[in-house]
């Protein structure tokens, strides 16, 4: 009864948190997208190769792939001109198509905040106008790299903020480009902005519908990955995007895990993530993700804190780091220690 009690105290603090901490918002709730990509129906009724089109929601990445590799540079072609915004997100159809694709939907005069994915030599490998917008953007040369890594962004981020100019390196853009540059030759990073994210910090941060959603997507999209025969990544989880993550953990292809300025993972511990993965964790001292309880009661909190010796990740230095977004600033110990893990340290 009084550790009944004691949860019962927690997810009261929690819901304090969340509502009255000086600085943050209450949050709005965001309705999830999901299924497969916009223009699927039309998709599905072509029949101008002679052949019908794998199904976007039903088809495996693996399947996908297949398909795509029995067709013509001409057949290709086709389809990325008849269809750009399913080829553009159609997971396990080749990057170079994705590019393409991207390109000519962007071109199409969606609204002004998509302008600046737009820009020449931008390797846009997802777009999805739909809702608020989801964005996957490509650093370096994804098809000759060696390593990849994918940048999972938390709350707030969305096409429109995507590469916003304030707080870049909590931009999803930003802390890509900064790993990148950190990184050695032979890389590539993605940064994916592929779910729908809570708006401010209210009952969508803290529960668990948005994160179920996107870690289908995330799962989806590193199988793509290496359906298309790119390496496995490395999956860098920024907050809530540390929550998608946890959830996608068990179907999740990738090297490793680093979560960093984590609510939780909706799990107790490494063992309970069931993955594969090397498991790493970062938080510093200044983050204000430490004033939120680690309790999960009645859908609420996302459980134990990821850099608790006690949860059994690795942990990655954070001392140079400062506050809830400083973890790919140029310089600090924390983005040398991810450039590690990136570069394959340790394996």
């Amino acid at each position: 009864m009084r550790r009944y009690a004691r949860t019962l105290v927690a997810v009261a603090l929690a819901t304090t948190v969340v509502a009255g901490t000086a600085g943050w918002v209450s949050g709005d709730a965001q309705p999830a997208l999901t299924g497969p990509p916009p223009g699927s129906a039309s998709w599905r009724a072509d029949h101008a190769l002679g052949r019908t089109l794998p199904d976007p929601g039903r088809a495996t990445p693996a399947e996908v792939a297949d398909f795509f590799r029995g067709l013509s540079a001409e057949q290709q072609q086709t389809l990325v001109v008849r269809h750009p915004l399913v080829v553009g997100n159609l997971d396990g159809a080749p990057v170079e198509l994705r590019y393409r694709a991207n390109a000519l939907s962007l071109k199409a005069g969606h609204e002004p905040r998509y302008r600046s994915l737009a820009a020449p030599g931008r390797r846009i490998l997802a777009f999805d106008p739909r809702g608020r917008g989801q964005v996957a953007e490509v650093f370096g040369d994804l098809r000759s790299a060696r390593r990849v890594s994918v940048v999972v962004p938390g709350s707030d981020i969305d096409a429109g903020t995507f590469d916003r100019r304030d707080d870049v390196y909590g931009t999803p853009a930003g802390m890509a480009k900064s790993l990148y540059a950190q990184s050695g030759p032979g890389g590539a990073v993605i940064a994916w902005a592929g779910y729908t994210t809570p708006v401010g910090v209210g009952l969508d941060a803290a529960t668990g519908d948005l994160a179920e959603a996107g870690a289908d997507r995330l799962a989806r999209f590193t199988e793509g990955l290496t359906a298309d025969a790119l390496p496995e990544p490395a999956v860098f989880c920024h907050s809530y995007g540390s929550v998608v993550c946890g959830l996608a953990a068990p179907r999740l292809r990738a090297t490793d895990l680093v979560v960093l300025g984590s609510p939780g993972m909706r799990a107790d511990s490494v063992g309970d993530l069931h993955t594969r993965a090397r498991v790493w964790a970062a938080k510093d001292a200044t983050d204000w993700i430490d004033e939120v309880p680690n309790v999960r009661f009645a859908g609420l909190g996302h459980g134990n804190d990821p850099a608790d010796p006690h949860f059994g990740a690795r942990r990655v230095p954070a001392r140079e780091a400062e506050g809830h977004t400083g973890y790919f600033v140029p310089g600090t110990d924390s983005l040398r220690a991810f450039a590690a893990i990136a570069e394959g340290a340790g394996r």
